[in-house]
């Protein structure tokens, strides 16, 4: 991977072009163009470049005129490209190459959606695992044998490449590189300021860290999720939180799958990791306060959660964070 010589900035390219469905150009664009200008974390100079014509159709019915060519992807760090065309035709050599140079000067690239085609195309996903839409995944499969196509989760980060599932799962891929690259705190500003599902699940650890509190609409139910997020290192039950929220269990039950898509055990669950990724990240408390404080009860417990979820133990993850001058880390 390349050695950033600005670890405050990191240089972008989103390539488009003719005929892209908008939504799959704005998701990155959002997400490392979400910046607060307060924050420590580092920044992203985002940049939307084009190996066709200046002005694009996009299958929205209005045009885009992008400023950039595709030399912008040579002096970029992070090279996404957003989807590609729905009869996922060949790339033409001019792309092929551009991507191939970008990777091989040290740059990461992702591929969202059917952006993986141009990506394998390229051969920067050969004897490596990738993802791409369900409905497209046979296809990459049968065209690039080299390639392990993963159906059942939401993204692939390979290191120097990553891909993702279809539409939406994209902003989960560009989330999770931000969290990579910036820590914790950053992801969970951009994720609120986008007002994104508040929970993601696509299995490993493929949830939005943190997510955010149900409808204020509810307001008895909202706090009782809020006290649980505040008092993570007690013991929980559905009957006790269905009582606090004067619920009964079966309508508790019920409500809060609605509000988070999933069962409150997994939720709980979660939310405890979460918690123990943020300590882990910001502070310096040991595993076992880490492990009491996130409601593990024991560093064991802690730590066989940890790995399954993760495939790493909570030292190793600190140790990434703390070895990456781009993390937030304390």
């Amino acid at each position: 991977m390349r050695t950033f010589t600005q670890p405050d900035r990191y240089k972008v390219a989103v390539i488009a072009f003719d005929g892209m469905t908008p939504f799959h150009l704005s998701v990155p664009c959002l997400v490392f163009g979400s910046r607060q200008a307060d924050s420590a974390a580092p920044a992203f100079q985002v940049d939307v470049c084009a190996f066709e014509q200046p002005v694009m159709s996009t299958s929205a019915g209005f045009d885009i005129a992008v400023k950039h060519g595709l030399s912008t992807v040579d002096e970029a760090d992070i090279v996404i490209m957003p989807t590609w065309h729905d009869d996922c035709r060949e790339a033409p050599p001019i792309l092929i190459e551009a991507l191939r140079r970008a990777h091989a000067q040290g740059a990461r690239i992702m591929g969202l959606c059917l952006g993986a085609f141009p990506l394998a195309q390229a051969g920067l996903l050969d004897g490596k695992s990738a993802s791409t839409h369900w409905a497209y995944a046979e296809a990459l499969s049968r065209r690039y044998p080299k390639v392990n196509v993963n159906r059942d989760v939401l993204y692939v980060d390979e290191g120097d490449v990553l891909t993702s599932a279809g539409v939406a799962a994209g902003l989960d891929c560009c989330l999770h590189l931000l969290r990579r690259l910036c820590g914790a705190e950053a992801v969970n500003r951009v994720a609120r300021q986008l007002v994104v599902a508040p929970q993601r699940q696509g299995g490993q650890a493929q949830f939005i860290e943190r997510p955010l509190p149900v409808s204020r609409s509810d307001s008895r139910f909202s706090e009782v999720l809020q006290w649980v997020e505040r008092h993570l290192e007690q013991a929980h039950s559905l009957d006790s939180l269905a009582g606090r929220a004067a619920m009964s269990r079966r309508n508790f039950t019920r409500r809060f799958r609605q509000a988070t898509g999933t069962s409150f055990k997994q939720w709980l669950l979660n939310q405890r990791l979460a918690h123990a990724q943020h300590m882990l990240e910001s502070g310096n408390a040991s595993i076992d306060v880490v492990a009491q404080q996130a409601g593990f009860g024991s560093a064991l417990s802690l730590r066989q959660h940890f790995r399954a979820v993760f495939k790493t133990t909570p030292a190793a993850y600190r140790k990434l964070f703390r070895g990456n001058p781009q993390a937030k880390a304390a």
